[in-house]
């Protein structure tokens, strides 16, 4: 969940301060979907339909007023993979579809789906920066070596300017050893940029989604509102 927070709350706080913001859908769960207050299954269309050429994106856009835009997504994707790799040259299919929305915003953050297969090669060949949430625990960091070498494959295959921005931590209580021992392993092992600040744990980002919304706006003054607000500003400037 860590990765759907981080994509919902740091393209909320980008909002905020006067950026034009679209969030991508690529997770077949449909969290972030979910999260920022759509049903997915009354939807119609979703990215799934855009993934496989029955639909432009602009047509699948969900808008909102003071929150980042959204291209949705449903159950439907997780079909998509197989479907794709059919065609040829599918690890690019993203890219081409949000080629033409690129003009209208200054940020669009892809939530790529937890495995590394077909979709999250997709969001990674349609990416200029990689972000990591990392949620500070050792069964968490397991996964960063095999994530990077989906990264150097695509950064080698499909998409040679891909840059990782670096590990963002979640669910973090500097208070515990444990905490700053996973950190400090991933950025000795890895030669990874340690983001800061690092977001804190806390109930509040739990209870956010359950009501379409961010912890930005139900819990404003929070810790991790302004360890995500302060986050954006160190990206924007």
């Amino acid at each position: 969940m860590a990765k759907t927070t981080t994509v919902a709350t740091l393209g909320a706080a980008l909002v905020e301060l006067g950026q034009r913001v679209l969030v991508v859908d690529l997770d077949p769960q449909a969290c972030l979907t979910f999260s920022v207050g759509i049903d997915p299954e009354d939807l119609d269309r979703s990215i799934h339909q855009v993934l496989l050429g029955g639909a432009r994106a602009r047509d699948v856009l969900v808008e909102f007023d003071d929150a980042p835009d959204l291209l949705p997504a449903t159950i439907e994707l997780a079909t998509v993979e197989v479907q794709l790799a059919r065609d040829s040259g599918p690890e690019q299919v993203l890219r081409t579809a949000l080629r033409p929305l690129r003009a209208s915003y200054d940020w669009i953050i892809v939530d790529c789906p937890p495995t590394l297969g077909l979709l999250t090669v997709n969001g990674l060949s349609a990416a200029s920066d990689v972000l990591i949430p990392l949620q500070c625990e050792t069964l968490a960091h397991r996964g960063v070596g095999q994530l990077l070498d989906t990264v150097h494959d695509v950064q080698r295959l499909t998409n040679p300017g891909l840059h990782v921005l670096g590990v963002l931590p979640t669910l973090y209580d500097g208070r515990t050893t444990h905490a700053r021992t996973v950190l400090e392993t991933i950025a000795d092992t890895y030669s990874l940029t340690v983001l800061e600040p690092a977001i804190p744990k806390s109930i509040r980002f739990a209870e956010a989604p359950a009501v379409g919304e961010t912890v930005l706006s139900t819990a404003s003054a929070s810790p991790g509102a302004k360890a995500y607000r302060a986050l954006a500003g160190a990206l924007l400037y």
